[in-house]
C-alpha cells in the first residue's frame, strides 16, 4: 500500500495516522516481523523500521541502545532488506526505512534503492541528508516510486520549508522539539505554535507527521488537534522492548496494548 493511500484513508476517517518506529534486529531479526504485526494489530498505520547505525546523531539514549543491541547481534543492511520484504507481504501497511545516508552510500545509492524497491519499501527517512545535497538521491528514489521523507524543525523558516517540501514525498517529518529523540512529559507552547505554523505553511502540499518525544495518548491527541496528518511514536515502543527482553510474549502483548491506547487518541 502506498503512503499517499494511507493518508487519504486517515483523512476520510477524520483522524491522524499512527506511525510506529522500531529498530530492525532488536531484539532479533526473527522477532522484528512479529513486533511489527503486534503494532499493526494494535492500530499502527505505517511501520517505520530503523536501520541501526553506530553513530546516530538524531537519536536519544533509548534508540541508541536499541541500535547497539541490533548491531551486536550482527544485523546487516542486507538482512534487514530481506526481512522487510516479509513484513510488507504479511501486513497491509506501508513500511518506511529510517536510515543515515552513510548506510545508503556504503551499499551504493542505486543498489540500496533497488533492493528497497524489491522489498516493497514505500519511503525512506534520512535525518542527516539535507534536500539540497540529495538531488540525485531524490531523482533515483522517485524513479523507483520510493518516497523521500525529509525533516523540518521548529526553527525551519518559511523559505527553507518550501525548499524541503519541494523534495519531500510521502510525508514531511516534523520534529516537534529541539534535541534528540526520546520520551517527554510535556510539550511547550512554542512547540505547539511551531507545529501550527508549519501545518499552515505546508497547506496540504504534503502530509505532515510529527515525531520526537511523543509517548502518551494525550500527546497524540494534542498534536492531532493542531492539524497534523500523522503522529510518530518511537522511543516509547522501544522502551517496552527494552523492558521485556527476557519475555517476548509479554513484549508483544504490551506493544499491542500500548499501540491500541495511542490509536484511540488519533481521533477515530
Amino acid at each position: 500500500m502506498k503512503i499517499s493511500e494511507k493518508f487519504r484513508e486517515g483523512k476520510e476517517q477524520k483522524r491522524s495516522l499512527l506511525i510506529g518506529f522500531i529498530t530492525a534486529g532488536d531484539p532479533s531479526i526473527e522477532l522484528t516481523p512479529k513486533l511489527a504485526k503486534a503494532l499493526v494489530d494494535g492500530g499502527v498505520d505505517i511501520i517505520e523500521l530503523g536501520i541501526p547505525f553506530s553513530d546516530p546523531i538524531a537519536d536519544g539514549p533509548t534508540i541508541q541502545s536499541s541500535s547497539m543491541r541490533s548491531l551486536s547481534n550482527g544485523t546487516t543492511t542486507k538482512d534487514i532488506l530481506n526481512m522487510s520484504k516479509k513484513i510488507v507481504e504479511e501486513l497491509d501497511v506501508p513500511v518506511v526505512f529510517l536510515t543515515y545516508y552513510n548506510t545508503i552510500m556504503k551499499m551504493g545509492v542505486e543498489e540500496f534503492l533497488q533492493d528497497a524497491e524489491r522489498a516493497g519499501i514505500s519511503g525512506i527517512v534520512c535525518p542527516d541528508l539535507p534536500p539540497e545535497e540529495g538531488e540525485e538521491y531524490v531523482k533515483l528514489a522517485k524513479a523507483k516510486s520510493i518516497n523521500t521523507i525529509f525533516l523540518a524543525s521548529p526553527a525551519t523558516n518559511d523559505m527553507r520549508l518550501d525548499n524541503i517540501i519541494d523534495s519531500t514525498s510521502g510525508f514531511l517529518y516534523m520534529v516537534s522539539l529541539f534535541g534528540v529523540t526520546g520520551t517527554r512529559d510535556l510539550f511547550t507552547e512554542y512547540s505547539s505554535q511551531a507545529t501550527k505554523r508549519i501545518v499552515e505553511r505546508v497547506n496540504g502540499r504534503v502530509p505532515v507527521a510529527v515525531g520526537f518525544g511523543i509517548s502518551k495518548p494525550e500527546h497524540v491527541s494534542n498534536f492531532t488537534k493542531l492539524g497534523v496528518d500523522g503522529v510518530i511514536v518511537g522511543s516509547a515502543f522501544i522502551k517496552i522492548i527494552e523492558d521485556n527482553l527476557d519475555n517476548s510474549d509479554l513484549m508483544l502483548e504490551k506493544l499491542n496494548k500500548f499501540a491500541k491506547e495511542l490509536s484511540q487518541a488519533t481521533g477515530n
